[in-house]
């Protein structure tokens, strides 16, 4: 097993420590985006055919390559998951409960890499 569940407020520090991070929260939910581009945020469930979504705090989408997404699902589907309205979109959802804090840094930093601008990346990686 991996160490502690992660709750929002680690979700919450771990995200905004990454540059030029901004996000927000409401009431069971969180999103952070860099430059106005969505890179995590808490998984919105259809638990019922045509009634709104259902926000899971213990969920969160991360953006990521679809073939990354594929091969973390494949690697540890106890941890990370997909459903119908996420197949075929580049975000994998992560099951809070069942990843640490490293890990879902390092899933962090790939999703912030995968929107933020060329430009900020290159200053980020030193040129």
């Amino acid at each position: 097993m991996l160490g502690a569940m992660v709750d929002l407020a680690a979700v919450k520090r771990l995200a905004l420590s990454l540059p030029e991070a901004e996000g927000g929260d409401q009431p069971g939910q969180i999103a952070f985006t860099v430059c106005g581009k969505g890179f995590a945020w808490t998984y919105m469930q259809r638990v019922e055919p045509k009634k709104p979504r259902v926000a899971r705090p213990d969920v969160l989408a991360v953006r990521c390559p679809m073939a990354s997404k594929e091969m973390l699902i494949e690697a540890a589907p106890g941890r990370f998951f997909d459903d119908d309205h996420y197949r075929g979109f580049p975000a994998v959802l992560v099951r809070l409960e069942a990843i640490d804090e490293a890990e879902l840094l390092g899933l962090l930093w790939g999703g912030w890499r995968a929107v933020a601008p060329w430009a900020l990346v290159r200053r980020v990686d030193g040129g």
